[in-house]
Parts: structure tokens; sequence; C-alpha cells
């Protein structure tokens, strides 16, 4: 039987969480049909006519890009945008696109993993963390003991117990639980007036704030008791950040050893590949403390400095931008967009590849061989060719 379009999708919220991503982007299911057979997923970068190329010609049904396909609000579906029009394309070519965008960029493994693994950053932290421990909350219900398992099912399924890139995560205690039922009372278990020890558990699962209203709606409908006893305690921003601690935007860390900014440039130019790339300060200064954020990031330079960094790697930096960070003293590498978040890819697909098989899904899938950077070096074309 082959694997269904909303099967894939499945996958991706639950390896990439649409919840973490950003309020402004758009990601899972854009185009088709969740119902639909798919034998083929194509991993890519950008939705281009050349990708939806590929796509039919590797018999893939499902394109899954990192940028999302449509982005804003959709006011119209006509050819007049590049979005409609590709859109319009995918559908009349019988291709589904879906997206995994910031909620891939602020993963645990996530998109800026690769440029701080080549530079040997072993101990990489969030540069602005997703959640906090103020983000959070934890719910603890009693629970008549034949009962636990249903209830914790429930609120698993709801979205509690998540801690990182662990799932199912709970904590129970054993103990007696007493109550007198009114006459008009209809317990579940014991009698009316009078009091009943009941044998229960003490279940206690961590859940983020976002989700919170449908963990407890769905602990109260699976639990027996017509007045279900739980409690609700709010995590302090000053605890531990016990929910998706190692989530969000950027890393920073410190390299194995000192270097100058030539030398990570050059390991950068080899490694991501970077056709394109710029240094902004002295190329000859030392940095032991380095950050990076895949994609356009200047909007995360602040963070590096506050983070400590000498450096930092990032695409599209914009003129008065890099001036400033370079006046408060932070060295820059423009290492491009494309080059710094298609360096993601290999390990998204083994991702993919191990989450699906461990699913049981069968659809093959490929990684986009295109490259979608729109920038050609023309200086080293000419010296190539000449």
């Amino acid at each position: 039987m082959a694997d269904r379009v909303g099967d894939w999708v499945s996958l991706l919220e639950e390896l990439f969480p649409a919840a973490d991503a950003e309020s402004w982007d758009s990601v899972g299911l854009q185009v088709g049909e969740p119902d639909a057979a798919v034998e083929g997923v194509l991993l890519c970068l950008d939705v281009t006519r050349a990708t939806l190329r590929e796509a039919v010609r590797q018999g893939a049904g499902l394109i899954v890009a990192h940028h999302p396909l449509l982005f804003r609000p959709l006011q119209r579906l006509t050819p007049v945008t590049a979005g409609g029009s590709l859109a319009l394309e995918a559908a009349r070519a019988g291709l589904h696109v879906a997206a995994a965008h910031s909620n891939v960029d602020v993963a645990v493994e996530g998109t800026t993993t690769p440029i701080m693994q080549l530079l040997g950053v072993t101990d990489a932290a969030p540069l602005v963390p997703t959640a906090t421990a103020a983000d959070a909350a934890k719910l603890v219900v009693f629970v008549p003991q034949a009962h636990t398992g249903d209830v914790l099912a429930a609120a698993f399924a709801a979205g509690g117990g998540r801690i990182g890139e662990y799932d199912e995560c709970s904590f129970r205690v054993a103990g007696t639980g007493t109550f007198r039922p009114s006459a008009q009372a209809d317990p579940a278990v014991g009698e009316r007036e009078r009091r009943n020890d009941v044998a229960e558990d003490r279940v206690e699962i961590l859940v983020e704030r976002s989700v919170l209203p449908g963990v407890v709606g769905a602990v109260v409908a699976a639990h027996p008791y017509e007045e279900v006893a739980f409690d609700v305690y709010p995590l302090q921003p000053a605890a531990p950040a016990a929910i998706g601690a190692a989530k969000g935007l950027g890393r920073v860390g410190d390299l194995p050893a000192p270097s100058t900014v030539r030398a990570i440039a050059q390991r950068l130019r080899e490694g991501l590949p970077s056709p394109h790339l710029r240094v902004a300060g002295d190329p000859d200064s030392i940095v032991d403390r380095v950050a990076a954020c895949g994609g356009a990031g200047d909007s995360l330079i602040a963070a590096a400095t506050a983070a400590g960094a000498q450096l930092y790697i990032t695409g599209d930096l914009r003129h008065h931008v890099t001036l400033d960070a370079l006046t408060q003293g932070l060295l820059l590498i423009d290492a491009g967009h494309h080059a710094t978040e298609a360096a993601a890819l290999p390990m998204l697909h083994r991702r993919l590849a191990e989450a699906a098989s461990g699913r049981g899904l069968r659809a093959r899938l490929i990684a986009s061989r295109l490259s979608t950077d729109p920038w050609i070096d023309m200086l080293a074309q000419e010296e190539q060719q000449g």
C-alpha cells in the first residue's frame, strides 16, 4: 500500500513541530491533498520551476521544501505572483508541496548545526532560545491506578510530555486518595455519603503553554472521575528551561582552538561550500568564540554580541547593519543565504529517512541535486574559463 501525503506531513510534524515555527511563518502542507498516494518525496531548499521538473522526473509526488512556496496570506491564486504561478503549476502536475522552515531552524539538530560541526564546536547553545521555563507548566493529576495508562495516553496525544527530542515523558508515584461523594454525586468508584480510600497515582507531566488547554481537556475527558483533581504549576523564568532547552535560533560556542577569521572563512568556503563568501573586519584577527545562524541572520547580531561571540557567521548581511556590528567589535562572515542552509539538507535527509523507516513508510526519499542559489560568481567563472 502506497504512503499518503499526510503520512509524510505527520512525520515532519513529529520531527519539527509546527508549534516551534515563528508566528509569521507558514509550514506544513501548502499545496495538495493529505489523502493522496505518494511513491516519492523530494527534499529541497527552494521550490522553483526547475525543482518542479526535477520532482516530475524523479517520480516524486511530494516536495518537502525548507522555504515555503506560499509565504504570505493569499488573496488570490493566479499566475501573477511567483508563488501563485508555481503553486498552480505544481497542482497541474499533480505535485504536493509541504514546507518545514523556522521549525527546522530552531530544532536541536537544525539548520545551523552543520556550520558549527564544520568548525568543531561541540558545546553550541542557541543564540535565542525558543522556550524558557515561563513557556511551560507542570500538570499534576490524581488518577485511580487502573486508569493511569488511559489518562497518560490522552495527555501525550494532545501534546503533553515533550522535553526536547523526547516525548511521552511523565512521572508518577502511588498513594491513597480520599473523597466523600454527596447523595447527588455519581462516583465512578466508591460509595455515596461515606469516605472512600482509593489507590491512586499522582501523575506529573510537563506541558508547553501553547498546548496546555488541549492537554487539560484531554486528561479530563479520559479521566473516570466525575470531579477530576488536578493542579497546574506555572514554571518561573528563573528556573531551568526544561522544555526545548536546546531549541532556538542560531548557535554560539567555543572553537576547539583559537583560529584566524581567514582560516575559518577558508574552511567554510570549502566545507559548505560557499562560493560567495565575504568577510567584514580584519581576516587575520584571532577568535575563539563564534556564533552562527543559517540563512538571513542579521537580526541576531545583538544576541551574538551579548553571547560573547567575536565572530558571527550568517547570510544576507546588509550594509549598514554590517557597519554597526563592526563598530561594536563583532567580526562577520557572510557565507550566503543558500550555502548556510543547503549544508543542512544531508542532515535533514538522514533524519527523515530514519524516522520514515521507523514508521514503515516506503516512499523513496530523494535529495534534490539542484542548486537554487540565484547568484553567479562571474570572476570565478572567468578564471576557470581562462
